[in-house]
């Protein structure tokens, strides 16, 4: 008789691109989104919490691939007699969901609509260092306005939830762009109608951060060698086209220059109460005076030309900054910035972004700046999907987990939680005691525990306590019950103790107090609130 083959046991790992988050990580996460929530609910946005799984269809055309539904994403295909079941989905991002729960809930819901939200998101991608399949991410959108009053709003509040969760001025720096803005580059550069070499243009600005200047214009001319050696073919632009594009990414350096030195040239009055009539050559010390916001709306004027959608893009960017303005937020935490140009191709008008400034040091221990945390922008096309009719809507998103980091490469958080109190167990048969005293300190707020763990080795029961970096131990023998004392030890100020001080310090410095069972929550109080 043959021997039944052994099943081998399962790896105890975690899928790729996935990992597991203990006690001080979950804690300072649920502490960020609680604060991020607070912020967004004290600017008027009403909290949803939509299924974490999507019908692919409800997803659609924002999926990387439709045709492979499984493809950047997690599906599966629901079982059905005629195998023919619906395509689910995980959510890969938080807007897709917005957009389904509104035509879905359209007639209760209040227009506009004001959101936020924040969970888990799934992307089925190629996993890296720091980069994972399962990431939280924090939404908050405004449905059913085209008014740039709902855009200012966001970037403003995104300001002050980066300040409430501990990024202070100075060390981040929110970014506004315009779609209608590059699309009048496009038109004025006479590729409006070009569709084809339009789209190339726009997936080359796309690669912006990686190439840089160089390589985008090589790639808007002939083409590239890229790191493989592989030669990549280029969109064939005449020079003088491909350097209005230039133009565009770079004008932060240009009007850096600007600021300066004044313009190249006169241009004519900007939209939105942001530009400067310079009408002679002299006027240059009056350009170098301007805002920042000012400078950037001349220097896209000049590049926009005459377009109808680049000059609306320009109004609509004159007005965040003017509604910006009046509320007090300058160009040291928001500014106009075109090298904004990721997701121009998602999003149908202003976009932002929330680029953290500081350095730090990478895996090399080269410098370098921490980079974005958040992005949103304006995407009226997403709710016509299953509306048929134009739905205006705004929003933004923050990673979560992004900006964690950012907080621990800082050194704002970090480090362990505080374990509770541990009850030890000097007798199995009086666990009521000991389930009385965890019980009062739990009734003064106090986190406690009593030890679970086999009792008859006291030292594992202190080790327990330091393993679960607990602040205080508490012990009752026999002879402590029979006194009615306790003893209270201060496990952190015992661990400081043994580390530096000498035998004479000790004895001044004791660890351990005794005091009458009545006071032993008070005396507990007391050493935590010594310890914090």
């Amino acid at each position: 008789m043959a021997k039944t083959k052994k099943q081998p046991r399962p790896k105890a790992e975690t899928p790729k691109g996935f990992r597991d988050y203990f006690g001080a990580e979950v804690s300072e996460r649920a502490e960020m989104l609680q604060k991020i929530a607070a912020v967004y609910h004290r600017y008027g946005f009403d909290a949803l919490e939509s299924s974490a799984v999507e019908t692919v269809e409800a997803l659609g055309k924002f999926l990387p691939d439709v045709d492979r539904p499984n493809e950047g994403v997690f599906a599966w295909q629901e079982a059905d007699e005629d195998g023919k079941g619906d395509w689910l989905a995980l959510r890969y991002d938080l807007t897709a969901p917005l957009a389904r729960v509104y035509a879905q809930h359209r007639n209760d819901l209040p227009t506009p609509y004001r959101r936020f939200a924040m969970g888990p998101v799934w992307r089925n991608e190629k996993p890296g260092p720091g980069r994972y399949r399962q990431f939280y991410q924090c939404d908050a959108d405004t449905v059913g306005t085209a008014s740039m009053a709902a855009d200012a709003e966001i970037c403003a509040m995104l300001a002050d939830t980066l300040e409430e969760v501990g990024i202070p001025r100075g060390d981040y720096l929110i970014r506004v762009n315009n779609r209608k803005v590059l699309n009048g580059v496009l038109e004025s550069m006479g590729l409006a109608e070009d569709e084809e070499r339009s789209a190339a243009v726009m997936r080359t600005i796309d690669k912006f951060d990686k190439v840089g200047e160089a390589g985008v214009r090589e790639l808007l001319g002939k083409g590239r060698l890229d790191a493989s050696g592989a030669y990549i073919d280029g969109v064939g632009l005449e020079e003088n086209q491909a350097e209005v594009v230039v133009s565009f990414l770079t004008a932060k350096t240009i009007v850096e220059d600007e600021l300066v030195n004044g313009p190249p040239q006169p241009d004519d009055r900007i939209p939105g109460g942001m530009g400067v009539t310079l009408s002679d050559p002299n006027e240059r010390s009056e350009a170098a005076g301007k805002t920042w916001n000012q400078a950037m709306m001349d220097h896209l004027m000049r590049l926009v030309g005459k377009t109808e959608i680049g000059f609306q893009g320009l109004k609509e960017l004159g007005e965040i900054s003017d509604l910006l303005a009046a509320q007090g937020y300058g160009p040291d935490r928001i500014i106009i910035d075109p090298s904004v140009v990721r997701g121009l191709g998602y999003y149908t008008g202003p976009v932002f972004e929330a680029e953290l400034t500081f350095e730090i040091f990478d895996e090399k221990g080269r410098k370098r700046q921490f980079g974005s945390v958040a992005g949103g922008g304006r995407y009226d096309d997403l709710v016509k999907r299953f509306t048929g009719q134009a739905v205006p809507a705004t929003g933004i998103s923050i990673g979560v987990d992004r900006l964690l980091a950012a907080l621990r490469e800082k050194g704002r958080i970090g480090g362990t939680d505080t374990g509770p109190v541990v009850v030890t167990v000097m007798d199995r048969d009086r666990m009521a005691d000991y389930q009385a005293m965890v019980g009062e300190l739990r009734q003064a707020g106090i986190r406690a525990e009593v030890y679970r763990g086999n009792p008859k080795n006291f030292g594992n029961q202190l080790k327990y306590a330091d393993k679960r970096n607990s602040p205080v131990a508490i012990i009752e023998g026999g002879d402590e019950k029979e006194k009615g004392i306790v003893q209270i030890k201060d496990l952190v100020l015992g661990a400081k103790i043994a580390e530096n001080a000498t035998l004479e310090e000790w004895k001044e410095r004791p660890s351990q107090f005794e005091v009458p069972r009545g006071d032993m929550v008070a005396k507990v109080r007391e050493i935590l609130d010594g310890q914090g």
